[in-house]
């Protein structure tokens, strides 16, 4: 399981703040979408193109990446209805928090953590949400 440690990035630091200038949630929330398209099509390579240079290289190839997806996080691997929730910021760092229904009914929430680079939003890590960090 230390896999799946490495493999989420930590987002414990901070309090939500105001969303950083600049930062842009539909295309933020393409981004998302548009990996979780190739999820459903179970193509890690287009999904690979999706994430950051840090975890691309912590997973080295896509087949690498799609196998720890597939089955660490099989609600993202195949996610049924999605919802985007907010874009905040924690600790200097963008959240995009997404409601993923799968494919026996439940509701999962995630923190996406988000960077700006020279080819655009990357996903830099994904975080579950456990319902206590989750306000009314």
């Amino acid at each position: 399981m230390l896999w799946r440690t490495v493999a989420v990035v930590a987002l414990v630091i901070g309090g939500l703040g105001p969303v950083r200038a600049g930062a842009d949630s539909a295309a933020i929330e393409q981004v998302i979408e548009d990996q979780m398209n190739a999820f459903r099509a179970g193509d890690p390579v287009a999904a690979f193109e999706f994430a950051s240079p840090n975890i691309r290289g912590l997973f080295g190839t896509p087949e690498n990446f799609g196998r720890m997806v597939a089955s660490g996080y099989p609600s993202i691997w195949q996610p049924g209805a999605v919802r985007f929730l907010g874009l905040s910021e924690r600790g200097g760092r963008l959240q995009q928090r997404v409601e993923v229904t799968d494919a026996q009914g439940r509701t999962h929430l995630f923190d996406y953590e988000m960077i700006p680079t020279e080819a655009g939003w990357k996903i830099n890590g994904v975080r579950p949400v456990a319902a206590a960090d989750v306000g009314v």
